[in-house]
């Protein structure tokens, strides 16, 4: 499955030009043949908008996944985009997964809430491991900081996802994160992981862009730079099963030895 990186932080504060940003890269993407366009990190609104994130969360089923699910279904093409879900009071910091046909698969709450600023503005999800099934491969969603943490990626794995789509705002100065830690969760879990990033100026954060696809074979198969882009990579379940089969990782744990870890 072709699957498409849109590295942007869209126009902050406004979800009506987000959405166009996201319909025309909707239409590249597809155009190109991707099967997946993946947005960043709390796209629909910006991300360092303070009280804003309140005023503009919507329920997941809200007027704007309606309005998502129509691009996706205007251009057959999959679409994971981050947002802030409203429930009753309570505000989550979000990534939606759409199929080609505008049908909602999959809807992950943030975990692990980073800093001061996200545990001002969210509660932290429960869930931790969220999948759906698409194009023949088990789609896992996971959101900027929670791939920080190797138990959480290690669940997907045991979970059986194939790729780990993971809308991020990553930030000045922790881009060590996209160029060295997303290709060995890739290696080490086994599966495919796209880090799809913010990027440039925004409130008092600096996002980094260099949004990656990495492997199961530690290689990014897609990196795009400092600047807004598009950029493309392919998904291959043969080429996982047969990495899956010569790694032995996960074969090769000792659950019982990690009962310290919880």
């Amino acid at each position: 499955m072709r699957t498409a990186l849109l590295q942007s932080s869209g126009r902050p504060g406004s979800i009506a030009e987000n959405l166009k940003v996201l319909d025309a890269a909707a239409a590249r993407a597809a155009a190109a043949g991707a099967g997946l366009l993946a947005a960043p990190e709390m796209f629909l609104t910006g991300y360092a908008i303070g009280d804003d994130i309140a005023r503009l969360a919507e329920p997941a089923d809200g007027e704007s996944a309606d309005a998502v699910a129509e691009i996706a279904g205007r251009y057959g093409i999959a679409v994971a985009y981050g947002y802030p879900e409203r429930d009753g009071a309570t505000v989550y910091n979000s990534a939606q997964l759409v199929s080609a046909d505008g049908t909602r698969l999959a809807n992950y709450r943030k975990t692990h809430l980073f800093g001061c600023f996200e545990r001002d503005h969210f509660t932290p999800g429960e869930q931790p491991v969220v999948q759906a099934e698409l194009n023949g491969m088990t789609v896992g969603l996971m959101i900027c900081y929670d791939v920080e943490f190797p138990e959480n990626v290690r669940a997907h794995a045991l979970a059986g996802t194939d790729l780990l789509v993971v809308p991020t705002a990553q930030m000045h100065p922790f881009q060590f994160v996209a160029e060295s830690m997303i290709p060995v969760r890739a290696f080490e879990n086994q599966m495919y992981v796209a880090y799809v990033n913010r990027v440039g100026q925004e409130g008092e954060f600096e996002f980094v862009g260099l949004s990656t696809l990495a492997g199961p074979d530690g290689v990014a198969r897609a990196r795009a730079g400092r600047a807004e882009e598009l950029v493309l990579a392919d998904t291959d379940p043969v080429a996982l099963a047969a990495s899956r089969e010569a790694n032995p990782y996960l074969k090769d744990r000792r659950p019982g030895l990690y009962r310290s870890l919880v």
